[in-house]
């Protein structure tokens, strides 16, 4: 190309079906270009050997150019694939991680509600709860009112009980008393008793001397037992 028209142009392809490059946009043909094509095309009327062969070089050069610019096209194509394949597999990765944001999200929310609700609620609950321990501490109340009072009428029968059983007592002691009457009671053997102690004084070293006046003391006891077993007999 000329050099007024060497400057960097902003070139695309499109590809068919088949991968083939088949347009190209933002290219600037230069007159030179312009003139062989005019030259190679039909309405040329001198051919020539040596532009023959010239321009038969510049279309297989032209065409393993076109091979080429093909495959690279193709290269890049492929590499800009394999680029938005990358792309769409990040955006997928975070619509994921956006969902279970959502979804967190939507779960902390509802856990909030649950709480605020029950928050809502919490005077309602604690009325009712106020309510039970009021009826538990009469129920309390009503039961020390009944073993209370069952204590003391308890204590109330024992009293009675042992009021009468003190006041048979006192009947029957005073019937026994009536019925048994002390009788005097007077020494038995006083004097052979005194005897007898007087002789064992006298005679410490010989006891023997007293055994006369102590079998009397003997017989005069057993004597008085017959006679109180005769008379209450």
């Amino acid at each position: 190309m000329g050099a007024a028209d060497s400057r960097s142009r902003s070139v695309s392809f499109g590809l068919d079906e088949k991968e083939n490059v088949t347009v190209l946009h933002g290219v600037k043909l230069s007159g030179e270009v312009l003139q062989r094509m005019r030259e190679s095309g039909p309405a040329s009327s001198k051919p020539a050997s040596n532009k023959a062969e010239s321009a038969k070089a510049e279309t297989e050069a032209s065409r393993a150019s076109a091979a080429e610019t093909q495959e690279e096209l193709k290269r890049r194509f492929e590499r800009e694939q394999v680029l938005v394949q990358e792309e769409l597999s990040r955006i997928s990765q975070r619509e994921r991680e956006s969902a279970a944001d959502e979804q967190n999200t939507a779960v902390l929310r509802e856990k909030t509600q649950r709480q605020l609700n029950n928050t809502h609620n919490l005077p309602d609950e604690l009325s009712f709860r106020a309510r039970q321990l009021k009826k538990k501490e009469n129920e309390l109340k009503h039961l020390e009112q009944f073993y209370k009072e069952q204590l003391q009428l308890m204590e109330k029968k024992n009293s009675e009980y042992y009021q009468q059983n003190l006041h048979m007592y006192e009947k029957e002691a005073d019937k026994a008393e009536a019925t048994v009457r002390p009788r005097p009671m007077s020494p038995v053997c006083s004097e052979l008793q005194s005897q007898v102690l007087s002789c064992y004084r006298l005679n410490k070293h010989q006891s023997l001397l007293c055994s006369q006046i102590a079998r009397e003391y003997m017989n005069c006891i057993n004597s008085s037992k017959k006679n109180l077993l005769v008379n209450h007999g």
